[in-house]
């Protein structure tokens, strides 16, 4: 009981959602059957993913169902909620940071959530980044040829053992020709398109599970060259924190006439800190570094006439 009233003070939500679960001894299928009798439905597999720090509750009817389970759980009114909006702290050097949603991101975020949720994934993979350097190629004829990834990651919950790779080709793209290529540290799983939307979505497989607050190192890479002439390259942020390097090399045949790095807070959003880079001669290749990042957008646009 003194670790339940110390979580219900700091938080995180999950594990004061968890402890108090166990508590009280009741399972996940009593507890939903106590919600639907209040008229309130909550499946078993989101109340799981709640106390796994997976997701959180975000919608109304979640919310209204984390009142009802102050009662159920015989806990103070507002105990779970106050977790929720902010008010308490999230305990801890891998206690989970503040995200954001791909729909927040991305213009495509809708379309990757229908395929996580296909999947039967949630949105929050339990990692965020430490370090990410990114290299992009862009082809004869202006295309995004492919792009490769190494990465950093440290897990904020238990049991995590896959990073979900998203990647969103140009207009005109085919993204059942995209190929996903594990290089390092993991294996391929489960790859999934969206034509309409031009996105893919994979899961790369670790050997091992990790718990929270340890990191793990992993490399990847994705073919595309299918869509039209493509003018920037952006990299979407769920959490703060972390160093990011993004390089892309364009092909003899195809040189910008002028490049430059831009952030955004959201898809939809005007381009802030512009700043011009300079392609060096030989490699034909412009980079920006950033050594900690922010939530929202980092990318490099370039203009061919």
């Amino acid at each position: 009981m003194a670790e339940l009233r110390r979580l219900l003070r700091e938080g995180p939500f999950h594990l004061a959602l968890r402890t108090a679960l166990a508590v009280r001894g009741l399972p996940l299928h009593r507890v939903q059957h106590r919600l639907a009798s209040r008229g309130i439905k909550v499946g078993v597999t989101s109340l799981s993913y709640w106390q796994q720090g997976a997701r959180r509750p975000r919608h109304p009817e979640s919310l209204r169902a984390v009142a009802a389970l102050e009662q159920i759980l015989e806990l103070p009114d507002g105990a779970l909620l106050r977790l929720l909006t902010g008010t308490g702290r999230t305990g801890g050097p891998g206690g989970r940071p503040a995200a954001r949603s791909y729909r927040a991101l991305v213009s495509v975020g809708a379309a990757v959530e229908q395929l996580l949720d296909a999947m039967e994934l949630p949105a929050d993979g339990g990692l965020h980044s430490v370090g990410h350097h990114e290299r992009v190629r862009i082809g004869p004829a202006g295309e995004l040829c492919d792009r490769e990834s190494q990465q950093i990651v440290r897990a904020h919950r238990d049991g995590v053992d896959r990073y979900l790779a998203v990647h969103h080709g140009d207009p005109g793209c085919d993204a059942a020709r995209m190929r996903v290529t594990a290089y390092e540290n993991c294996r391929t799983g489960r790859v999934r398109h969206h034509p309409e939307a031009g996105v893919v979505v994979a899961e790369l497989l670790f050997d091992t599970r990790l718990r929270c607050g340890d990191t793990y190192v992993f490399g990847y890479g994705i073919e595309d060259g299918t869509g039209a002439r493509s003018t920037e390259y952006v990299r979407g942020f769920s959490y703060a924190g972390g160093q990011y390097m993004l390089q892309v090399r364009f092909d003899e045949a195809a040189l910008p006439v002028r490049c430059r790095r831009f952030a955004r807070t959201g898809p939809q959003a005007p381009r802030t800190g512009l700043a011009d880079l300079t392609p060096s001669g030989r490699h034909r290749a412009v980079h920006l570094v950033e050594q900690t990042v922010r939530r929202g957008i980092l990318g490099i646009t370039w203009d061919w006439d």
